[in-house]
């Protein structure tokens, strides 16, 4: 379908870098978080967890816990589970998928270090806290699964007494031609990866205030969630509450990065308990127990082979990934959709017309994995950006002139990739281009080559990639789970002039309520500063799938363009009624109704609305006088937005004690119409950050017993400010022709690409003497290993 876009004018605010509104607000120590929300008679919950990885359940004894100052009640499984119908991580379109029951609290298994078996409610935290101490648990400790390639042996154990095997799912995805690619290959590189598991860290822990009134048999849940509509539906189905009667509000959230979007056992608990006592019960995680019960992500074995011709043309590629994913898979969106973004990205930036991927994705005791910022995007990115340095290298080739020789080419689209993703246009050659120029890549190398003669190892890496964005209905809906494609806005005109937009998608500090603002003022013609966005609230905005897989302006945006349009002209009937003109050349501007061809100022938005609301009498009868619109929109294109672009790092790296020093990085990125550059560019930089921290510092450590031996932030490490470098980003503009807005997504770019960049940039750097490295994090350890020192 094709729409005409938005014309670039001096008065659009489409475009614009304004300022995120809540900024101030923030800064003025006014945030509204979940742990700020205090109601009467609230109670705080406290988990006691398993201490092992895996084992059965002997004994429970909390009868002196329940006896202790403060407490109001201690639950078991006994207690607390029969309330609570349980939840299984599949997806139907997931074939022979399988994963382990689970409910609030473990019951005869324990299938982790740090899954939940009692949990204690009380009128303080600290109260609940001690009274954790009090309780006895006698596990008969069992031998844990603890990596991948142990839970694939022929005769391994399963994690649970529920699985036979410790397959989650597997599934081969291949072209009929990719073996004689192979075959006729003048060249073959090949490389083995192993990718450290990490989690998001986020500011704000996991928290939830669960608050059940018996009387109306109504529950509100405070949720630090992105994706309110979607608990809404799971509190409603699993504690067997009508849908009305559940309210999800999601304040304001201090980070998600898909980490806040799935089920965990601590939220169903306080919900529960909540249900059973009739009180507010919250839960917040402390820093400690977030590291042994937030999900987990990309811990990944990955082994690459690709075929190239003797110019250099990739002809195919063979990807075997296998994916440990923690002891069950995660619900609703389940914990196989990594590794299935994984092994489909692989690849997608270039003409490649061969490829086999094969993915097995495999039980361990451990947490569990899922869906974490660029879902599958870093590992796909690294793998394929890696062989292309090793091809160009072995065939003497520049890797600026080996990404040109082999990226799909600007004027060739649409176009389907070997892995079966559709493309409706991209950039790549303009951004190889654009990124050349940018980083002044001849003055680089040459001085790269006179440091190296001085002893000074510095490297250049670049990373080309496809980001998936704005996916539809075939995302989640055809596998089963309950998840919206879709997103609803309600636009209404005060009497006094203003505007209020509530709307479906969600605030989690990425500028949603500024960019969507901006949409609306250029449909209505006033000025972003008097439109009021509401969101996070499931009794006061539309129902809609909110924000995850950068969907918040190419969904969003959309639709509060739509309703905003919708609006717009219900406006102008109402004023070609009120100045007895042909709304036809009437328009909007500068908070006025205006003549469309002159320009001349015809009446206030605001005298519409006072008309509308307060005088009604005083038009003709029949005449519709609302001035609130709504207007619900999914994506009916292509199956997902595509953006692209391209990274680079500049590194140096120590040799004698493997330190590696981040000097610089480039981004150029295409996310289609950009509507506001400053959080554009904002959500860049964080991202870079985010796909650096995996790529040098984070990892979830854990020792051959199960246990997870760094986890507190002393020990786990994340990217601090001042290891972090300068970040220069430019833009290409490819809207998309789905949509009138044109946006894509781009919250997920700077992630996507930025670890592949920083490997590929340690590599050059190692080059001279004969070392590489294909693991992260990138650790001083590592690389004086791969250097030979001991």
């Amino acid at each position: 379908m094709n729409h005409a876009h938005i014309p670039t004018t001096k008065r659009a605010h489409i475009g614009q870098p304004i300022r995120r509104k809540n900024a101030k607000r923030h800064l003025a120590g006014r945030g509204q978080f979940v742990t700020d929300i205090a109601l009467p008679r609230m109670l705080h919950a406290v988990f006691v967890r398993s201490p092992m990885a895996r084992g059965r359940i002997a004994k429970i004894e909390t009868s002196e816990a329940a006896a202790a100052p403060g407490v109001i009640r201690v639950f078991t499984y006994a207690d607390i589970n029969p309330i609570c119908s349980p939840w299984t991580g599949v997806l139907s379109h997931f074939d022979g998928m399988k994963s382990v029951s689970q409910n609030i609290l473990a019951e005869d298994e324990v299938l982790w270090a740090g899954q939940p078996i009692v949990m204690i409610v009380a009128n303080s935290r600290a109260a609940a806290e001690d009274a954790s101490e009090l309780v006895f648990i006698d596990i008969e400790e069992e031998d844990p699964v603890v990596d991948g390639q142990s839970a694939m042996a022929p005769n391994a154990r399963a994690v649970s007494e529920q699985l036979s095997d410790n397959i989650c799912f597997e599934t081969v995805l291949e072209t009929p031609g990719v073996d004689t690619a192979f075959d006729e290959a003048a060249h073959v590189v090949e490389q083995s990866f192993k990718f450290g598991r990490h989690t998001a860290v986020t500011l704000e822990p996991r928290a939830i205030v669960a608050d059940y009134d018996r009387a109306s048999g109504q529950l509100t849940a405070h949720h630090a969630t992105q994706t309110p509509y979607q608990f809404q539906d799971l509190y409603a189905r699993h504690f067997g509450i009508p849908e009305n009667q559940v309210r999800v509000i999601a304040p304001d959230i201090g980070g998600s990065f898909g980490m806040k979007l799935h089920v965990y056992h601590e939220e169903m608990g306080a919900v529960a308990a909540s249900i059973l006592i009739g009180r507010p019960v919250r839960f917040v995680a402390d820093r400690l127990e977030s590291f042994v019960s937030d999900i987990h992500a990309r811990e990944h074995e990955v082994t690459a082979r690709m075929a190239i011709d003797e110019s250099g043309v990739i002809t195919a590629m063979h990807v075997d990934d296998l994916a440990p994913i923690g002891a069950i898979s995660a619900y609703p969106r389940t914990s196989a959709a990594e590794g299935n973004q994984v092994i489909r990205l692989m690849g997608a930036p270039y003409l490649m017309p061969d490829y086999r991927g094969r993915l097995s994705v495999v039980f361990q005791n451990k947490v569990q994995t899922s869906q974490y910022r660029a879902v599958g995007h870093p590992i796909a990115c690294a793998v394929t950006e890696r062989l292309c340095d090793m091809a160009a290298e072995k065939l003497g080739l520049d890797p600026f002139e080996m990404r040109a020789r082999n990226l799909v080419p600007d004027e060739a689209y649409p176009c389907v990739s070997a892995t079966g993703y559709q493309f409706e246009k991209l950039s790549h050659h303009k951004c190889l281009t654009t990124l050349k120029d940018m980083m002044n890549y001849d003055a680089l190398i040459a001085e790269q080559t006179a440091l190296r003669e001085k002893g000074i190892y510095r490297g250049i890496g670049i990373a080309s990639f496809v980001e998936i964005t704005n996916p539809g209905a075939t995302f989640y809906g055809i596998g089963g789970a309950r998840i919206s494609a879709q997103d609803g806005a309600i636009v209404k005109l005060t009497p006094s002039g203003e505007v209020q937009c509530a709307i479906s998608v969600t605030e989690q500090g990425q500028g949603t309520e500024t960019i969507i603002a901006q949409v609306v003022a250029d449909q209505l013609g006033v000025d972003p500063s008097v439109v009021k966005v509401t969101t996070g609230d499931t009794d006061t905005t539309p129902s809609g799938g909110a924000t995850w897989a950068c969907r918040g302006a190419g969904i969003g945006g959309e639709t509060a363009l739509r309703a905003a349009r919708k609006l717009r002209d219900q406006i102008l009937q109402i004023a070609g009624q009120i100045l007895q003109a042909d709304p036809e050349t009437l328009a909007v501007s500068n908070g006025a109704v205006i003549d469309a061809k002159t320009g001349i100022h015809r009446m206030d938005l605001a005298e519409v609305g006072r008309i509308a609301t307060y005088r009604p009498d005083t038009l003709p009868e029949g005449i519709d006088t609302s001035l609130s619109v709504a207007h619900h929109y999914a994506p009916s294109g292509y199956p997902f937005d595509f953006t692209n672009g391209i990274q680079a790092s500049l590194v140096e790296v120590d040799i004698e004690t493997g330190f590696v020093k981040l000097l610089k990085h480039w981004v150029v990125e295409d996310c289609g119409r950009i509507i506001n550059p400053l959080l554009v560019d904002e959500q860049i930089r964080g991202g870079v950050v985010q796909g650096l921290g995996p790529a040098f510092f984070e990892e979830c450590v854990y020792d051959d017993a199960g246990q997870m031996t760094n986890g507190s932030l002393a020990d786990y490490l994340v990217p601090m400010a001042c290891e972090m470098p300068d970040i220069e980003i430019s833009h290409v503009e490819t809207p998309t022709e789905d949509t009138i807005l044109g946006a894509k997504g781009v919250g997920e770019a700077g992630t996507a690409a930025s670890g592949a960049a920083a490997m590929n940039a340690v590599n050059d750097a190692l080059r001279p003497l004969g070392a590489t490295i294909n693991q992260t994090p990138m650790t001083p350890t590592r690389i004086l290993a791969a250097l030979g020192h001991s």
